[in-house]
């Protein structure tokens, strides 16, 4: 799956679609449209797909019921693995947990506690001891096919690899991240094709009000 075959796909579907739901949609094309152009840009992929991933689950949520982004996209990959039927995320993991998902969750610089102890909030061991325990629960979860499990540990580390990069946190083009960037990307330009495509395939789901609306 790509871009040209799921907006091919959305021209189909899209008159049968919710005015929310065709929005987000359209939005998480365009810039997974953006993403694969950008072939030698490694930072550039990472930032559109994860603009992608954002516009797809993002919601207009009232300020006193608002929720923290992670658990927010976190709620957003469960209800996504719940309907996906032909199994493609759980198909995801598999095929990718020998290559960029095992990679990634390998690379502790991605792993929040990792800098938790740089800063001096926790210790040398505690921080070990946090990355085993978690990629303890990745290998526990991909043994009993618990995609969703899997998946909150992979995105746990993708939130940190963002962080790093939007808030300023690293240099454009770094050599000393090419290989979490790298694997990332190889990751998520696989994972937003699929949403894009559950999301499709469930054109009768309530998605919920798309953050800033259309408005001339």
């Amino acid at each position: 799956m790509n871009h040209q075959s799921l907006k091919t796909k959305q021209r189909n579907l899209r008159e049968n679609f919710s005015d929310n739901l065709g929005l987000r949609v359209h939005r998480a094309l365009s810039w997974l449209d953006k993403a694969e152009q950008c072939v030698d840009d490694l930072d550039g992929q990472f930032i559109f797909l994860w603009i992608a991933f954002n516009a797809a689950y993002a919601n207009e949520i009232d300020d006193n019921k608002r929720f923290s982004e992670q658990k927010t996209f976190k709620n957003f990959i469960k209800r996504l693995c719940e309907l996906d039927k032909d199994n493609n995320l759980t198909n995801l993991v598999w095929h990718e947990f020998t290559g960029s998902i095992r990679v990634l969750l390998a690379n502790k610089y991605v792993f929040k506690p990792f800098w938790d102890y740089q800063n001096k909030k926790v210790t040398e061991e505690q921080w070990l001891q946090s990355f085993k325990n978690a990629n303890a629960r990745a290998h526990k979860a991909l043994g009993s096919k618990n995609t969703k499990a899997v998946l909150a540990e992979i995105f746990a580390r993708l939130y940190m690899l963002r962080n790093q990069l939007l808030h300023g946190g690293s240099t454009y083009n770094s050599s000393t991240n090419r290989e979490q960037m790298r694997d990332a990307v190889a990751f998520l330009s696989k994972f937003v094709p699929i949403i894009i495509n559950t999301m499709l395939d469930n054109g009768k789901e309530v998605w919920g009000d798309a953050c800033f609306p259309v408005v001339v």
